[in-house]
């Protein structure tokens, strides 16, 4: 079971960054699909910190784009991913010392954050790097 279907909708019309979100989108299902299959907590574990991991590498990979290509918004988003990266560390670790209610507020929030930030703030960016590369 899906928590989000990519689709064109989705797509910032930059390669780079659609294929980085595509497997973001793709994460965000796997650790769904184990809540929804009530797999064991290690698994669990693993899943979000891939997850974590993962979404790291891609803000600093769009924080580079941002920086080669000269981003006037650039320390607008880099405040949004570290804001992000926060709560996702702070529910990480809530996990990890045994709060289990954490993955019911986890998955709404990564569907709302991921949908908004790629068809707003994302967005915007991928048209700045289609038009500036």
């Amino acid at each position: 079971m899906n928590l989000i279907e990519w689709s064109d909708a989705l797509s910032v019309g930059f390669i780079e960054i659609d294929k980085d979100h595509q497997k973001l989108v793709e994460i965000v299902n796997e650790l769904n699909n184990a809540i929804f299959q009530q797999k064991n907590r290690d698994e669990l574990e693993e899943t979000l910190e891939e997850l974590i991991e993962y979404t790291s590498w891609h803000f600093r990979h769009e924080e580079r784009l941002m920086q080669q290509h000269g981003y006037e918004d650039m320390e607008k988003h880099q405040q949004i991913h570290k804001d992000l990266a926060t709560k996702a560390v702070e529910i990480q670790a809530k996990y990890e010392d045994g709060d289990d209610s954490v993955m019911n507020v986890l998955m709404p929030f990564l569907k709302d954050w991921l949908t908004e930030h790629i068809l707003v703030t994302d967005k915007a960016l991928g048209t700045f790097l289609a038009e500036n590369s």
